[in-house]
């Protein structure tokens, strides 16, 4: 029989390991669509609280590019934004400077060196968990109805990613 301690031990390890190997699930994905897409990074970006959150995870095609743990334009964010991702929008910016889109958001997206963007939401037990974001950098990008798809087909897979699924806010 297993000591109290042990067996405490033993259920944080399976915890932890767990949790790496759910976080790996989402790691590869965002790689595998980054590749597909050719762009320069894929991000997952998480809400901790209502609209507001922050970089997760991410594929980066150079160091130079990382933005994990960097958090939204609170302000440019709101319920308006939300409700859309909640009802399944998938928003693509081919050129953020010619974009219909606040100055706020513009200048955040400039801050990440984006050029283009396309976002789909992370829909979990009819929540929005987060936003799965590709951003073109170097150059402007046309968004073709195939990323597109491809996009929402990997922001369904990850919704059901266990350390998604299981941890819905």
């Amino acid at each position: 029989m297993m000591n109290p301690f042990k067996r405490g031990l033993s259920e944080v390890l399976s915890r932890i390991t767990n949790k790496l190997q759910q976080d790996s699930v989402v790691n590869v994905t965002l790689h595998e669509l980054r590749d597909l897409l050719s762009v320069d990074r894929v991000v997952l970006y998480y809400f901790y609280k209502q609209w507001q959150g922050q970089v997760t995870f991410e594929a980066i095609s150079d160091r130079k590019y990382s933005i994990i743990g960097s958090t939204g334009p609170d302000d440019c964010f709101n319920v308006d934004y939300a409700l859309l991702y909640l009802a399944g929008r998938i928003h693509s910016i081919d050129d953020i400077e010619k974009a219909n889109i606040s100055d706020c958001h513009r200048d955040f997206l400039r801050g990440l060196l984006v050029r283009s963007n396309l976002v789909a939401p992370v829909l979990s037990k009819g929540k929005l968990w987060g936003l799965l974001v590709a951003h073109q950098c170097q150059d402007l990008r046309t968004w073709q109805p195939t990323d597109i798809e491809a996009i929402r087909k990997y922001s369904d897979d990850l919704a059901t990613a266990p350390s998604i699924r299981d941890y819905t806010n």
